[in-house]
């Protein structure tokens, strides 16, 4: 890897790269990038580019890349110990691998987010159910794309499931009892903001069945065409494929605590979901870093989000 890179992307799943690096391309940005499925670094290495940024995921494992996930959280920390601004950061890496950590830091910035109680063990937790209630959604700590989420009527149902499949607990053996928000999925949908440095980018809805929990925007995962993805959560048989819709009248309050839960996490990147429910709350449940932008959507703003990321890459490697 040369060392007068100017950029590196770090990642892991590559079909979700290739539109950025097609706009890198187009651009003639010099970057290097470093994969987290078989990667390797040294206590000596030199910086490898002046700036970084990082693409992992935390639904690695879900496609058998568990190893990626602690290899991309030292090789950022190796990173910025040698001096290299990292976009994405392993602060922010940090904050997207722990939703119980997310759950805490959106209480303490005011923001309405779901009731949640972390467990590691189903006896413990049937102690305090009652905290959060029952319709409960049960969820993985570390979690991507919809993965191992379950709608839960009572504290023996967990027991059951947890005990009926023990890799429920991988990869971090922390698993989380959450509020249940009921909306109408079809009708109301739920609201995904795009950010880049802190900035709405584009808004979308996403309108799509109860019983369907992975609404990753990427193409690769949910076609334009609605076709079957090459996603690593098989979609419901009965279930139709999620909607994705621009949305131009996104509230300026809800752009306002978008931006604050950025600077919560230290997000550059982030997409962030919401659902208002029929009581009046307006609820942040998702957050995520590896952020998958929907060209289409993009499009309908008058803009290729790609090449927006460009630009906000440039401009960053012009601090650097």
């Amino acid at each position: 890897m040369a060392s007068n890179t100017d950029l590196l992307v770090i990642y892991e799943h590559p079909s979700w790269q290739e539109p950025l690096f097609e706009a890198l391309d187009r651009r003639g940005v010099s970057y290097a990038t470093f994969d987290l499925k078989k990667g390797v670094f040294g206590a000596r290495d030199l910086p490898p580019a002046k700036l970084a940024f990082n693409q992992a995921s935390p639904s690695a494992y879900l496609r058998g890349n568990t190893r990626a996930v602690p290899m991309g959280l030292a090789y950022i920390e190796a990173l910025e110990a040698m001096g290299v601004p990292v976009l994405n950061g392993s602060r922010a890496f940090r904050f997207e691998l722990s939703k119980a950590a997310q759950a805490r830091a959106m209480i303490a910035g005011g923001i309405d987010y779901p009731d949640t109680l972390a467990f590691n063990d189903v006896g413990a937790l049937a102690e305090r159910a009652g905290e959060i209630g029952f319709p409960a959604i049960l969820k993985p700590n570390q979690g991507g794309s919809g993965a191992r989420m379950y709608k839960v009527e009572s504290a023996e149902e967990v027991a059951t499931i947890m005990n009926g499949d023990p890799d429920l607990w991988r990869p971090d053996h922390m698993m989380l009892l959450q509020e249940y928000l009921p909306h109408d999925g079809l009708t109301d949908g739920v609201v995904r903001m795009e950010f880049l440095g802190g900035e709405l980018l584009y808004a979308m809805k996403v309108f799509s069945s109860g019983d369907t929990f992975n609404l990753c925007p990427s193409e690769v995962c949910n076609p334009v065409d609605g076709e079957g993805g090459a996603c690593a959560i098989p979609a419901l048989e009965e279930a139709p494929p999620p909607r994705f819709e621009p949305f131009l009248d996104v509230p300026a309050e809800a752009v306002a605590a978008g931006s604050k839960i950025c600077a919560l996490g230290g997000l550059d990147v982030a997409g962030i979901e919401y659902i208002e429910t029929p009581d009046g709350r307006r609820v942040f449940y998702d957050i995520n870093a590896n952020s998958n932008l929907r060209r289409p959507i993009g499009e309908a703003f008058g803009f290729d989000p790609f090449e927006r990321v460009v630009d906000f890459l440039e401009a960053r490697l012009r601090q650097a």
